[in-house]
């Protein structure tokens, strides 16, 4: 449950109940900062809510899906030279916390300030999250959160098991279901033109077919 600024002005405890706050985040920050030195680029981890996530394998499944996506949006972005498309490892840090999408994508505007040795980076544009069963809660609530609450216009959450594709828009600081089908296309928001077939996540004979025609 939200909390609003106006609702703790309504508890007579809000002063102390600030301070608390305000001493467990400065807890979790150092903890964050312990985080920042051992973070290993071999490993996936995340700081969440102040604790280090180790994420495991994925499933074949998950890696097909992620995969067959990531081609597709990496053409299609290149070929307009809009922007630029990241992928696992790629660690986004946003005020309290730090990601690693499975697949994320940064406009023109973000992405020309980027330096070659950079290693955190800010909220993307559009974020794609593939569901596993260790990391489903955080993709569906904490991450879903805040992707919002730092402005991420656009957020897929692809179920890899089901196959299917659900697509929320950014609208008033909260995320709108726009798509949740595992048939049909699917038109990108945030990347202004990207339209695929939803089975071409899921399927490689449909993924090069449509791959051919964003590329020729």
């Amino acid at each position: 449950m939200n909390i609003t600024v106006e609702q703790t002005m309504e508890m007579p405890n809000a002063v102390l109940f600030a301070r608390k706050l305000d001493a467990a985040l400065k807890a979790e920050h150092k903890k964050r900062e312990h985080f920042y030195k051992t973070v290993d680029e071999n490993r996936k981890m995340e700081f969440i809510n102040g604790e280090i996530v180790f994420q495991s394998p994925v499933k074949l499944w998950h890696n097909n899906a992620v995969g067959n996506l990531l081609q597709l949006l990496r053409a299609y972005v290149s070929r307009e030279g809009i922007g630029f498309v990241g992928f696992e490892k790629i660690l986004i840090s946003l005020t309290r916390n730090d990601y690693e999408p499975d697949i994320c994508f940064f406009s023109s505007e973000k992405s020309k300030k980027f330096k070659k040795k950079q290693m955190q980076f800010p909220a993307p544009d559009f974020v794609v999250e593939v569901l596993s069963e260790s990391t489903e809660r955080h993709d569906r609530e904490t991450k879903f959160q805040d992707y919002a609450a730092h402005g991420v216009g656009e957020y897929w959450i692809i179920d890899p098991e089901r196959e299917i594709v659900e697509q929320y828009i950014l609208e008033n600081e909260d995320y709108v279901l726009a798509v949740k089908s595992g048939d049909g296309t699917i038109d990108g928001a945030a990347v202004s033109g990207f339209q695929i077939p939803i089975k071409a996540i899921f399927d490689e004979k449909l993924n090069l077919e449509t791959l051919k025609k964003i590329i020729l």
